[in-house]
């Protein structure tokens, strides 16, 4: 059988998020230097000037896409071809919008929506339109992953939204994340024009077994129909993800592959005041949704620095290794 092609699409710009001043703290990553220092020792190889740009380029290049390079490593390892890695807007400011001319014989397309939402990326028509084709195809596979929305909720004052910050903030416990910070715009808006609105809700401190490992994922078997979680008994450990709220048709249009469950150790969220415990951590589209599948989870499942590598090694692994289901009708 051909060997997958597989391409990661990160859907920012990178001009308007190396671009963010840094004496605003809210809603953009941090400059490289802001991690070195609230991490240390931990960065301190990328410490020399000379080298590592030290402001939000130098992060998302040395930190934020070398969290995926394992994956990209994986794939490439196991297809014997690279894995395609596309930035939305690059550092040339030349938009490159999902479409056939750059994804042309991807079978399996990564989303990771790690996009600020300050800067506004919004899925065009042309490119939902492209979408729904590609889905169109049984053999294909859309991952899209948005990740935390922190500190965006509405209220009625000023007084209420910093309480709700303060929550969240202290339920994480990452003191390198601002009160407000979120991200996902590209990936919601393309969700929402696909007719499946998905909203990337909070940043949830997952939970972990005594011995700090990530505690096993609630999966539901039967609706795993491309085996994707088989051998896989954990996600990972990163403090801050989002509880994946199905909106509208996507009700009944997307199940629930897997939850995750939520450190109840931690500060309280207002999440779990009403009793819960665990968060919806993967969506995946109903048989008759798409004739593709369609999958919605946080985009760190393709990263390597949060736990639970060896299970996530394994979910990567039954992604690009799943087997063919014809062709294009």
């Amino acid at each position: 059988m051909p060997a997958r092609r597989i391409a990661i699409y990160y859907a920012w710009s990178r001009p308007d998020e190396a671009g963010a001043p840094l004496d605003i703290i809210e809603n953009r990553f941090p400059a490289l230097f802001e991690s070195r220092r609230m991490l240390f020792p931990r960065f301190e190889e990328l410490s020399d000037p000379s080298r590592f740009d030290q402001g939000i380029a130098g992060f998302l290049d040395h930190i934020m896409k070398q969290n995926f390079a394992a994956f990209a490593n994986l794939g490439e390892a196991i297809t014997g071809h690279p894995v395609v890695e596309i930035e939305r807007i690059g550092s040339d400011g030349r938009l490159v919008p999902l479409g056939s001319e750059v994804l042309e014989d991807i079978d399996t397309l990564l989303i990771i929506s790690f996009d600020s939402l300050r800067t506004d990326q919004q899925a065009s028509q042309v490119e939902i339109d492209f979408v729904r084709s590609f889905l169109s195809a049984p053999d294909h596979l859309l991952f899209v992953g948005p990740h935390h929305d922190i500190g965006e909720e509405e209220a009625d004052s000023h007084e209420e939204v910093v309480a709700r910050q303060v929550a969240d903030f202290l339920h994480h416990g990452d003191k390198t994340i601002p009160p407000r910070q979120g991200f996902g715009g590209f990936g919601r808006s393309l969700l929402a024009g696909l007719d499946v609105p998905v909203e990337n809700r909070f940043g949830l401190r997952p939970a972990s077994e005594p011995d700090g490992t990530p505690s096993p994922i609630d999966a539901d078997a039967s609706l795993d129909r491309l085996h994707l979680l088989s051998g896989v008994s954990t996600f990972n450990l990163h403090p801050h993800l989002p509880h994946f709220e199905r909106m509208g048709e996507a009700i009944t249009k997307l199940d629930v592959l897997a939850r995750q469950k939520i450190d109840l150790a931690a500060p309280p969220h207002p999440f779990t005041a009403d009793g819960r415990t665990s968060f919806d951590a993967l969506l995946q589209s109903k048989p008759d949704t798409v004739a593709g599948t369609l999958l919605v989870g946080d985009a760190t499942l393709w990263s390597s620095t949060a736990g639970g590598v060896d299970s996530l090694r394994a979910f990567w692994t039954n992604v690009v290794q799943r087997p063919h289901r014809g062709d294009r009708p």
